[in-house]
This record gives C-alpha cells, sequence and structure tokens, in this order.
C-alpha cells in the first residue's frame, strides 16, 4: 500500500508554505497519452510520482511512455477504453500490480462532437456521453474502495468552461460537462468523509489537437496550464482542498 506523505506546512512562526509532497504515490492518469493527459503525466512523474497512463492509441501510449521514464523509472502504460467496465477493472488491477495501490486519480480522457443537436445521432450522443461522464463513474468507482482503504486520496476531474456555458453547435458536449460537473459536487461530499478529496478543473480553450480552433497560444491556455493547476490541486495540505477551478486564458 503506498502511504501519503506529508511535508511540514510552515515553519515554526509561520514561515514558508511548502505544501504536501507527492513522493513516492501513485497516480493513474486517464487519456495521458496525448495532450493535456500527457502533460499532468508528466508534471507529476517530475514530482516524484509513480505514473499510470491509458488511452486508446497504442502508438501515442508508447510515446507518451518513454518520456515519462526519463523522470521516473515507475511507469505503467495501457491500452484501454474507459468507458467500458471490463477495460476500467483490467486497468485498476494492473496499475495496482505494477506501481501500487492508487491514491491520485486524474479523469482526463474526453472527445468533442461538435454540431447543431439535430444533426447530430444517437451514437454520436453515446459516444460523447460515455467518454465524458461514463469514464469518471467507472474509474473512480474502480478507485475508491483502494483510496478508502488508504485513509486518503485525491480524484481530478478535468471539466470545461462548457460544465457551466453554452454555445452554438455544443449541446452534446455541454451536456457531458454539465454533468460531469453536477457528479464532481456529489463525489466530493461522498467521499470527504473519507479523507479523499475530490476536485473539477475546468479550463477554457486549450491549444491542442482537441481545441477547437484554440491555435495561438498567446490567446489560448497550453497543456502544460492546466498541468500546473492539477500540481497545485494536489498539493494543498491535507485539512483543505479546491473543489472547483475556472482556468481561462488572459488575452482574448
Amino acid at each position: 500500500m503506498t502511504a501519503i506523505r506529508k511535508t511540514d506546512s510552515t515553519a515554526k512562526n509561520g514561515g514558508n508554505y511548502k505544501g504536501e509532497s507527492l513522493q513516492g504515490r501513485v497516480a493513474l492518469v486517464t487519456g495521458g497519452s496525448q495532450g493535456i493527459g500527457r502533460a499532468i503525466a508528466i508534471r507529476l512523474a517530475g514530482l516524484g510520482v509513480s505514473v499510470a497512463i491509458c488511452g486508446r492509441d497504442k502508438k501515442a501510449l508508447d510515446s507518451a511512455s518513454a518520456e515519462l521514464k526519463k523522470s521516473t523509472g515507475r511507469v505503467w502504460a495501457q491500452t484501454a477504453d474507459v468507458s467500458r467496465a471490463a477495460d476500467v477493472s483490467e486497468l485498476v488491477s494492473r496499475t495496482e500490480s505494477e506501481l501500487g495501490a492508487i491514491s491520485i486519480l486524474v479523469n482526463n480522457a474526453g472527445i468533442g462532437l461538435f454540431g447543431p443537436i439535430q444533426e447530430k445521432s444517437e451514437t454520436d450522443w453515446e459516444q460523447v456521453l460515455d467518454t465524458n461522464l461514463k469514464s469518471v463513474f467507472l474509474v473512480s468507482r474502480a478507485v475508491v474502495p483502494s483510496m478508502i482503504q488508504q485513509g486518503a486520496g485525491d480524484i481530478v476531474n478535468i471539466g470545461s468552461l462548457a460544465g457551466k456555458n453554452t454555445f452554438a453547435g455544443g449541446g452534446i458536449y455541454c451536456a457531458s460537462k454539465w454533468g460531469l460537473r453536477g457528479l464532481s459536487g456529489c463525489m466530493a461530499e461522498d467521499l470527504r468523509g473519507y479523507g479523499i478529496r475530490v476536485s473539477l478543473i475546468s479550463p477554457g480553450s486549450v491549444a491542442t489537437a482537441f481545441g477547437r480552433g484554440a491555435k495561438d497560444p498567446a490567446k489560448a491556455l497550453v497543456a502544460e496550464d492546466v498541468a500546473e493547476t492539477v500540481a497545485a490541486v494536489l498539493t494543498q495540505r491535507r485539512q483543505s482542498f479546491l473543489s472547483e477551478i475556472d482556468m481561462r486564458p488572459l488575452r482574448k
């Protein structure tokens, strides 16, 4: 079982804040082979975390795994569809077998299909909702029992400002992210008594392959911005947690 380690948060006379140490912890980052997920995994590895990543593209997973191994020798990469319960069960089991008990879960896997609702199909609806919302339920459900046993843990859900705003053509995507916001809030209340912190990070436009027209870094967030925010959430002292964070680019 992986212990959650702490550092002294202040010096004797109210000195510098040091935050929570992540050294030696085990994290699972879904959708960790590219974009935001990859940046998060790399940031956590740099903080001494053993990192497991999953995705559906083996080539991208292999590339991300090789990069992660430059920061930490303890990496696990597995192809998985996190919208399928059987894949999730195997993913969690293999991760814990290879790295140890998961104490950090970053639910990052997500897709977007855009267009007027009358032009979208039932398959479109199921694909987006299963990936963006159902997967969070499935993976969290699989990981939480171990966190309860450890007496602590962190779950970070990567949402979107589309979870509180609407725009033309965003019906299915917004529905998934509004749902994620509700699920995250309820999970936080369900789990805080067990010492498990649940946070929702909602970025605006991010300059990744997924981003809708967010190609100018001067007018968009980059994946590393989100990764830094995840690190800030995880290094909060244990008596507090950041429940919701909205992220916006400085320039419009």
